[in-house]
C-alpha cells in the first residue's frame, strides 16, 4: 500500500469500536454519512451521524449548550498531512474538531479488499475500556 494506493475519495461504510471486554459500540450509529480522501495535498476526514437534528434554541452561536454538544457528539472532522508505510497510515492532524488532536499524529493499520478500505486503531489500551476503532470505507465513484 502506498499513497497513490489510497488516492482519492473513499465514503463512509461503518465506524464500530469492539471493547476488549466483549462491548461492540457503535459512536454514532448505525446510519452514517461522511467522507475521507487521501491527494496529493493532504487528507481530510468527516464522519457525521445521518440525519442530524436541526438547532430549535438559536443558531450556530447562540443554541443552548446542550444542543451545542449534540451537534459536537454527532460529528467529527479533521486534516492535515498524511505517511503510508506498509499497512500503516500515519494522519498529522493540522486542524480538527477536537483540539487535543491539533498538532498530533492519528495512526491507523489500514487493509484494502478490492475497493473497501478498513482502517483500525487501538484506544486507551491497558484500561477498562481498551477498544479497537474500526472504521470501514468504499471507494468513491468517479
Amino acid at each position: 500500500m502506498n499513497r497513490d494506493t489510497i488516492k482519492g475519495r473513499w465514503s463512509i461504510l461503518a465506524w464500530e469500536q469492539l471493547y476488549d471486554d466483549g462491548r461492540v459500540v457503535s459512536p454514532m450509529g448505525t446510519e452514517l454519512e461522511g467522507f475521507i480522501e487521501y491527494s496529493d495535498f493532504g487528507m481530510f476526514c468527516v464522519v457525521a451521524k445521518k440525519d442530524r437534528p436541526t438547532f430549535t434554541t438559536g443558531g450556530q452561536w447562540n443554541a443552548e449548550d446542550a444542543e451545542k454538544a449534540a451537534a459536537y457528539n454527532s460529528y467529527l472532522t479533521y486534516a492535515g498531512d498524511y505517511e503510508v508505510n506498509g499497512n500503516t497510515i500515519t494522519h498529522k492532524v493540522q486542524h480538527s474538531i477536537f483540539p487535543n488532536w491539533v498538532g498530533g499524529s492519528q495512526q491507523r493499520t489500514a487493509e484494502l479488499d478490492n475497493d473497501v478500505l478498513s482502517l483500525t486503531a487501538r484506544l486507551e489500551e491497558g484500561t477498562s475500556e481498551a477498544r479497537t476503532a474500526r472504521l470501514k470505507w468504499k471507494r468513491a465513484a468517479g
